[in-house]
């Protein structure tokens, strides 16, 4: 029973124990941080309210074309006396109640109100879809910094690590003699260097963090990294002129741009209802005390309806309706201008992220190639450095060539992958099936990890 008991609080603690880490956070890898900042982001989360409001528009745009029922009821007591001195006294009390349907029948103004609900609508639909496609980019963007700030402080540590062997070996040289002061010192001023920097990547590290917690109001524990070996896509189609015609005709800027404009000539309609008339069916039923609800009735108390029609011709309004109809005119002329400079802004970026594209494939394959060489050259100083044809410097220098190259290469292995999500944004056609492509350039890198994981 003792064993049992001690078995039981061990399996216990084993469990208590792995819930800890979870508390604080978890290892994720793209595509489950992106499904996090779904559900979570407050920013996004405010762009889908805001659209529900928007779609409620119609509806309300809707009734104003539809028959309006409304009651009364009247409850009055009425008490008369000579003024001179309140003799004579008479009192009388009445009691009414009516039902009044109308229906407007010929308003021009409401049906274009109808209309230009419908574009809001679809306008909200677009802030929507690029209030999605944000997401995806700054939840990417987030992600790939952190990357960014970790391959950054790992290849600090590792040319610390280098520079702290250099010293060593310069100490012990001078020691014996074969080196000079010079070299130790030149180690000890590269360390301190490094050492500052170790601290500044530390904070941007950590700067970075709190902007992917910020989204995903979670702070994960690990992150499923790039692998180095895998080869970045070029884009597909891979002409400029494929890319830019899809952002003139795609990209969400200049799409919300144009039902702009359509919500302002919608308007334009509107303000020009003021001048035409309006026709409305009216009936009404209903009874007083005092034998009827309107006035001068005579005899008995009965139940009276009305039925018609109610033209309204409008006249004059002291030139307001002219004046607006000249304010949304050039409101509309604004709102053209806007879709030019939508759809110049789209082509532009489209061009300029298809050759961030272009280039950093090119630029990566060049540091990958200056990586190798750096290589060969830090280990022509070590062995030169060992014979005595090298100097301490020349062994630092060529130290901090090779790591500088190194977060060079990664960080331009980030940038390409955003020039590309960001180049399918100008088209309009980023969605989460980009994020699982992404997501498939970490997924071996990933499993390397798990496979290499001690088992339990």
């Amino acid at each position: 029973m003792v064993s049992r008991a001690r078995a039981r609080l061990a399996l216990a603690l084993a469990c208590l124990i792995g819930l800890v880490p979870a508390a604080y956070g978890r290892a994720y890898d793209l595509l489950q941080v992106w499904q996090l900042a779904f559900q979570r982001d407050p920013l996004y989360g405010a762009s889908q309210a805001a659209r529900t409001a928007d779609q409620e528009i119609v509806p309300q745009a809707r009734a104003r074309l539809l028959p309006s029922l409304s009651a009364a009821a009247l409850g009055q007591y009425s008490d008369m006396r000579r003024a001179r001195d309140l003799s004579d006294p008479s009192s009388r009390s009445r009691a009414a109640w009516a039902l009044t349907l109308t229906q407007p029948v010929v308003d021009v103004g409401r049906w274009s109100q109808l209309e230009q609900s419908e574009y809001v609508a679809r306008s909200s639909d677009v802030a929507l879809r690029q209030a999605y496609q944000d997401l995806i980019l700054r939840v990417s963007q987030s992600y790939f910094d952190v990357l960014a700030a970790q391959d950054t402080l790992r290849a600090l540590l590792a040319q610390k690590e280098a520079v702290t062997s250099q010293l060593q070996a310069a100490r012990q040289g001078f020691e014996l003699g074969s080196t000079t002061i010079a070299d130790t010192y030149e180690a000890q001023a590269r360390l301190d260097l490094i050492n500052a920097g170790e601290y500044q990547a530390r904070n941007v590290l950590q700067i970075s963090k709190d902007r992917l917690a910020e989204i995903i109001a979670e702070r994960p524990t690990e992150l499923a990294e790039l692998d180095p070996d895998t080869v970045l896509p070029a884009p597909q189609p891979a002409r400029l002129s494929d890319w830019t015609d899809q952002s003139r005709q795609a990209n969400l800027s200049v799409a919300y741009a144009e039902l702009v404009a359509k919500i302002t000539e919608k308007q334009i309609d509107i303000a020009k209802s003021g001048h035409y008339p309006t026709l409305d069916l009216y009936a009404q039923t209903g009874s007083a005390s005092d034998m009827g609800i309107y006035p001068n009735s005579q005899g008995p108390r009965g139940l009276e309806s009305t039925v018609g029609l109610q033209l309204s011709i409008p006249l004059y309004s002291g030139g307001g309706i002219s004046s607006q109809v000249r304010e949304q005119t050039s409101r509309l002329q604004e709102a053209r201008y806007r879709i030019e400079a939508a759809k110049r802004q789209a082509v532009q970026s489209t061009e300029q992220h298809f050759s961030g594209v272009t280039s950093g494939l090119a630029q990566i394959r060049a540091l990958q190639a200056a990586e190798k060489s750096s290589l060969a050259s830090l280990e022509a100083n070590q062995t030169g450095y060992e014979v005595g044809v090298r100097i301490s410097i020349d062994v630092l220098n060529a130290q901090q060539q090779l790591f500088e190259t190194q977060r060079a290469l990664a960080r331009a292995r980030y940038d390409t992958l955003m020039n590309s999500l960001r180049l399918k944004a100008s088209s309009g056609i980023l969605s989460e099936a980009d994020v699982v492509a992404v997501n498939g350039l970490l997924a071996d890198r990933a499993r390397d990890k798990a496979r290499s994981a001690p088992s339990h």
